[in-house]
């Protein structure tokens, strides 16, 4: 009899340990996907979920207690349907529960185990990603400051409608731009300036069809599609409003602020079937605007176009000019009208074209401001002050000042005042000099009163307030203002013997400016009649003007230039416009 056989102790030991370590991995396995970041659902061909862990799980709870339950129902039918066709998928949900919007990526995807169709289904939360992304399109494509859409918005738009076949009707494309932005930037700061732009839209936007568009394109520039419109008049009463409604005050931090805005339009297609054409014409009709009136609308017309084309070519020949440097300097005088001796002259640029004719400064100046050719204009007049000082000193006496016009845009601007000042030491006489600024540089807020205006004091250079009177100021602003010389605009000189009411706001200029210890001068005097009055009526000692001498060009001059008691003793007899011409001619200086 056999005895039975005796049990493997160790291979049943073995086996045990197996099993027990397949039970810990097995536990540890459902643990992490328990425990995975990802929600991780398995679902039999009846939607019911055979394993879900937690991340899966708090997705789904949301999704039960979200307001629209239809959320999770539809969520169930999308996946039956997935799995009856067999068919992988990667989808975008999104789930809102109370204030809290979550937004998640779902890969789904059909499998078969153990004869069974299941679908395993995988979501990642991209809410943060979504956020950004929307950030990123926002940036892209609508203005931040004002939420308005971009300028490639509307580009699209319009594009859009002419591309559609069905476009039969018409629209218009408005260009909007605010008047004097950057002097109401100045002036109140740049948060009260954007605070303005805010407000500006609030009042365009009124009133706006759902088909219309209003975009900032720029700082303070915007455009405007109407679309569709019946006829131009239509167009022409609605910008109208538009007009009335932005000449109303804005009240903005305690500020009441005026703003205007210069407007022109295109209409498609009379001026246009193509969105760059449409816009630039619209541009060149509110540039006709701006040069005008301002604070008007036009519509484009032939006319303007052969303008712009003009401008074009003044501007490609500025351009040319400073490079090859054909600028030349003509030198008006400043006069003593008790003495006829001359006090200073005002150096003024002029620009010879490319067949030698000489251009006022009014054809170009403002150009070259707007296209930032200025600072180097300043310096090219500055050099041909310096080559020319002998003759000058020779012409009218080593005493007499020099000044020079700075655009109000660079006499706040240190990037260009502290290199001009350098520059004005260079000459070895910056004493000699006076910087001719108008009255914008003063009131405004920038650095010229408090930064700018030391480093020339300590130089010696002078400062002449230009064109007093015409701009924003007032008599109360020059109490703050540090200034030698105030040139008072010839609009308050002509004629100044027959206009009371000039008479009186000159004697309120002269009244105080002597209290401040402010040179007078007159600007623009062209008659006997305009200079007898100063004589007689005022205390002001020093004019300029035509009837002392036209702006002069050194090379010029006769060699020899009579005395100035020769010239009075022979100016009595002469008509004042023989008078005017013999001045310019050199006669009546003395050196």
């Amino acid at each position: 009899m056999h005895s039975p056989p005796k049990p493997d102790l160790q291979a049943a030991a073995t086996k045990a340990d197996h099993e027990g370590a397949f039970d810990s991995e097995l536990s540890i396995l459902r643990d992490v996907f328990r425990l995975l970041p990802t929600g991780v659902t398995v679902q039999d061909e009846r939607g019911e979920f055979l394993l879900v862990n937690d991340a899966a799980a708090a997705l789904l709870q949301m999704a039960a207690s979200a307001p629209a339950p239809t959320q999770a129902s539809d969520r169930r039918d999308t996946c039956l349907e997935l799995l009856r066709c067999g068919r992988s998928a990667v989808l975008e949900e999104s789930i809102t529960a109370g204030a809290v919007k979550q937004v998640f990526l779902t890969a789904h995807r059909p499998i078969r185990v153990a004869e069974r169709n299941l679908l395993v289904s995988s979501s990642a939360d991209i809410t943060e990603q979504k956020a950004f992304e929307d950030q990123l399109f926002r940036s892209a494509y609508y203005d931040e400051l004002t939420g308005l859409p971009t300028r490639r918005v509307i580009e699209h738009r319009v594009n859009s409608l002419l591309q559609c076949e069905s476009v039969q009707g018409h629209f218009a494309l408005a260009f909007l731009d605010v008047d004097n932005f950057k002097h109401i930037n100045d002036y109140y700061g740049h948060a009260i300036g954007d605070a303005l732009l805010v407000e500006i839209t609030k009042r365009l936007a009124l009133d706006l069809r759902e088909s219309d568009v209003l975009s900032r394109i720029s700082g303070d520039e915007f455009l405007l599609l109407l679309n569709p419109i019946r006829s131009e008049a239509e167009v022409a009463e609605y910008i109208h409003f538009i007009l009335q409604r932005l000449k109303a005050p804005f009240f903005i931090d305690g500020s009441e602020i005026f703003a205007s805005t210069s407007i022109g339009v295109s209409l498609y297609p009379e001026h246009g079937k193509s969105y760059e054409l449409l816009r630039q014409n619209a541009d060149i009709a509110m540039y006709r605007v701006k040069n005008g009136s301002k604070g008007a609308a036009a519509f484009f017309d032939a006319g303007m176009e052969r303008e712009a084309l003009a401008r074009m070519k003044i501007e490609q020949s500025l351009r040319l000019a400073i490079l090859e440097k054909r600028f030349c300097c003509a030198f008006q005088t400043k006069v003593d009208i008790r003495t006829k001796d001359v006090k200073g002259i005002e150096a003024l640029v002029r620009l010879r074209d490319d067949e030698g004719v000489i251009q006022a400064p009014g054809t170009f100046i403002n150009l070259a401001v707007e296209l930032g050719l200025i600072d180097e204009l300043t310096h090219l007049v500055l050099a041909e002050i310096v080559k020319s000082i002998d003759l000058i000193n020779e012409t009218f006496g080593p005493d007499t000042t020099i000044s020079i016009n700075v655009a109000a845009k660079q006499a706040g601007n240190p990037e260009f005042m502290r290199p001009f000042a350098e520059a004005l030491e260079a000459t070895g006489f910056p004493g000699r000099f006076m910087i001719e600024v108008t009255e914008d540089a003063f009131v405004t807020k920038t650095l010229f009163q408090d930064e700018i205006l030391p480093i020339f004091r300590k130089l010696g250079v002078g400062v002449s307030i230009d064109d007093f009177g015409i701009g924003y100021s007032s008599l109360s602003a020059l109490a703050d203002i540090t200034a030698d010389e105030i040139k008072i605009d010839r609009s308050f000189i002509t004629d100044i013997h027959q206009r009371p009411r000039s008479q009186g706001i000159l004697r309120a200029i002269e009244s105080l400016s002597e209290a401040l210890g402010m040179t007078v001068i007159a600007e623009g005097i062209e008659t006997f009649e305009e200079l007898a009055y100063l004589q007689a009526a005022t205390k002001i000692r020093y004019a300029q003007g035509y009837y002392f001498s036209r702006p002069i060009f050194l090379e010029e001059l006769a060699p020899a230039i009579p005395l100035a008691s020769e010239a009075r003793s022979s100016h009595a007899s002469r008509p004042a416009q023989e008078n005017r011409a013999g001045y310019s001619r050199g006669r009546g200086y003395r050196r």
